[in-house]
């Protein structure tokens, strides 16, 4: 039997409101006055609401049905159980954490990881506070567990940050301050004052702003000259997904304006898409097709899923309970109430006393419970609410533009990456990585294996900031071998959006003695070169160019500054090596060779395999030159397939012979017939396929942790 909930209202007949549901909220409609208008039409409120102080208060505190809110709760809590499995590697802890003398990349440098047994609790509290979350069981505690312990392993490395993380983070903050368990929830199984009871609109209000803001800074960052150029993301193109695209576009065209200048366009404008009522219906299909394309593009973890399951917070907030009335009458009695919701003190009704009466359906019985006063007077947590919600709104506009503050973060791009929604705009190539140093007390030098103190990834070495922990911490290991008084030197290539390799540091700077502060600029950070940006153009003709002619020659583009020197070494593999000169002058020290060589603009150089050589820029202006390499022992091995296919087309018993010849030949051989197998088999499979195969493995990955 289903139980239903009457209420009756006693108003003043002065006005005689009357609760009305209209799109999901409660609002008071006044006999004889005329409170419809455009505005209240598009955006749910009129100028009159936000007239004076009071009533933009009671507009943001307007009941609203809990129904969106706590479906919207649950998936939340559910994929990030799955991520406490993927992304933050739950099934690595003991890898990651266990050692104590990796160095490490916390924003503060007091802050430390925990012993490896006690870091397993953090996640497991962790884990416990998203299984809160998602039930609604304990609530306010499930999310001050879970947020405390993703900040906390958020903070501790800076390589790791990404805008999807910070995002989690800024939503456990906000599910916690919300009445995100009045709906759906296992606290409202005991607690029935809970249970079905109204939200303020300043809850869905701060969640739907904080996913609009993502989209629409994301596009606005994306108005960089970079993105709108289509040097941002490359090799896309090729990609499955994009197949669909193909049949009328080339790569080229994909590229630029499929990935860059269509993204551009979804970024934008996908919020107000969604937040209208006329053109949701488009934006659930932009934002489908987006995210889902984006879950097969990268390796985000599970942001486009949770971008997916917030969609639907745009729509009116009763959709759940609208849904759930369609449901057949078998499922009645299995699914969540749709009643209207009951009042809540955290909500300003109209000024009127409601005396609920429950009753059971088909029977005669009735059961009163003591009026309840439905609040219509403002209070500290009302005029708090609204306040807050202005100071959080306003506080993520400001963030992603206040890189004036901590200019030491400041490198090539702005800020740390995590806060700004900058996704994709900025992509990253390495050349090399080289730490020397000297011993003061002896005058040794020598280098150090950059990945010798820390199991990370590269991404620490383009941030001057992670770059001088990393310098300090390895210090502090040598100091344990007994080199306590010792220079360290970086030199970090790299290249940013498709722009020459160059070097990222000032390879002069002993690092150790280097002053950084994240409110001054670092004066070791060499700028950018973007006065050669315009080289990427002729660079891209360059290198299609030479593979056309050779698939097996490779080739890396270099600019330095005048007066410094790139010292490499030419790989034994690399037979036929040479450097070419595009722009400005070089002077080229070969090992073992008592004169240089001078080279400009069109020069070229074999350089010996095997070997180191120096490269000085000796022009006043930066130098521009590329790097031709030919991979010979590929080469040799292509070109012994390719005579062993033959052979053994006209000689079935070569292969036998060669087997015992040279049985490692034959391994290769069948190594690489495997992959060309499986290129060839992966590109015949199809889309739903491919979407099966992403479901299987997301599943694997969670379930064998």
């Amino acid at each position: 039997m289903e139980r239903h909930t009457v209420r009756r209202q006693v108003c003043s007949t002065q006005q005689a409101p009357r609760r009305k549901v209209e799109g999901g909220h409660i609002t008071e409609k006044v006999i004889g006055t005329k409170t419809s208008s455009r505005m209240y039409d598009l955006f749910g409120f009129s100028m009159n609401d936000i007239s004076s102080w009071s009533r933009f208060v009671q507009l943001m505190n307007r009941p609203m049905d809990p129904s969106s809110l706590g479906v919207t709760r649950f998936l939340f809590g559910l994929l990030m159980i799955c991520d406490i499995f993927d992304e933050r590697e739950f099934g690595r802890v003991s890898e990651r954490w266990s050692d104590p003398n990796e160095c490490r990349f916390p924003l503060f440098s007091a802050l430390r990881p925990l012993p490896v047994q006690w870091m397993y609790l953090v996640y497991l509290l962790m884990l416990t506070g998203a299984c809160g979350v998602m039930l609604g069981l304990f609530y306010r505690a499930a999310c001050l567990l879970f947020a405390v312990c993703g900040w906390y392993i958020f903070l501790l490395d800076k390589t790791r940050w990404n805008n999807h993380s910070y995002l989690y983070g800024l939503c456990s903050m906000l599910f916690f301050l919300f009445d995100g368990n009045h709906y759906l929830s296992l606290d409202g199984l005991w607690r029935r004052r809970l249970r079905n009871t109204d939200v303020p609109l300043w809850n869905y209000c701060l969640i739907r702003a904080q996913f609009f803001l993502v989209y629409f800074i994301a596009g606005l960052k994306k108005l960089d000259a970079d993105w709108i150029g289509g040097h941002s993301v490359h090799h896309l193109a090729d990609h499955w997904v994009f197949r669909p695209f193909s049949l009328c576009l080339t790569e080229d065209q994909i590229d630029l304006w499929v990935i860059h200048r269509g993204g551009l366009f979804i970024d934008l404008f996908v919020g107000y898409f969604l937040f209208f009522d006329l053109t949701r219906p488009v934006g659930f299909l932009i934002a489908g097709l987006f995210h889902t394309m984006n879950s097969q593009l990268f390796a985000i973890s599970m942001f486009p899923y949770t971008m997916l399951c917030t969609t639907p917070l745009f729509c009116q907030a009763d959709w759940p309970k609208r849904l759930l009335d369609r449901l057949p009458p078998c499922f009645h009695t299995l699914r969540p109430s749709t009643d209207l919701p009951q009042y809540s003190p955290h909500c300003i009704y109209p000024k009127c006393v409601v005396k609920p009466e429950e009753t059971m359906a088909g029977d005669a019985e009735k059961t009163s419970q003591s009026p309840t006063i439905a609040s219509s007077q403002r209070t500290l947590y009302h005029n708090i609410a609204a306040a807050f919600s202005i100071i959080y709104l306003l506080l993520q506009c400001f963030l992603p533009y206040s890189h004036f503050l901590t200019p030491g973060y400041n490198n090539w791009t702005n800020g740390l990456y995590g806060y700004s929604w900058d996704m994709m705009v900025h992509s990253w190539t390495i050349q090399h990585v080289r730490i020397s140093y000297v011993n003061k007390d002896t005058g040794d030098t020598g280098y150090l294996n950059p990945q010798a103190f820390t199991k990370v990834d590269d991404r620490w070495s383009y941030r001057a900031d992670t770059v001088k922990q990393y310098a300090m911490c390895i210090k502090e290991r040598l100091a344990e071998d007994h080199m306590t008084n010792v220079a360290l030197y970086f030199d970090v290539w790299r290249s940013l959006n498709s722009r020459f390799q160059q070097r990222m540091f000032d390879s002069r700077v002993d690092l150790v003695t280097a002053e950084w502060s994240p409110f001054q600029h670092t004066s070791w950070l060499m700028p950018l070169l973007t006065n050669l940006s315009d080289w990427r153009a002729r660079m891209d003709e360059l290198e299609k160019d030479i593979n056309n002619s050779s698939s097996d020659t490779d080739i890396v583009f270099v600019a330095d500054f005048p007066g410094l020197t790139l010292e490499t070494f030419v790989q034994k593999d690399l037979g036929n090596a040479s450097v070419e000169v595009l722009a400005g002058v070089v002077s080229v020290e070969l090992d073992g060779q008592m004169a240089n060589h001078t080279l400009g603009p069109g020069d070229r150089l074999k350089l010996p395999p095997g070997a180191y050589h120096k490269v000085h820029t000796i022009s006043t202006t930066p130098s521009c030159y590329m790097y031709l390499y030919v991979n010979t022992s590929h080469t040799q091995l292509t070109n012994k397939i390719s005579r062993y296919e033959t052979e053994l087309k006209d000689n079935p018993e070569f292969m036998a012979t060669l087997a015992q010849e040279d049985p490692k030949f034959v391994d290769i051989y069948e190594d690489e017939q495997k992959r060309k197998w499986e290129s060839e088999r992966r590109a015949k499979i199809t889309i739903w396929q491919r979407l099966q195969m992403s479901v299987s493995a997301k599943y694997h990955k969670v379930s064998h942790w």
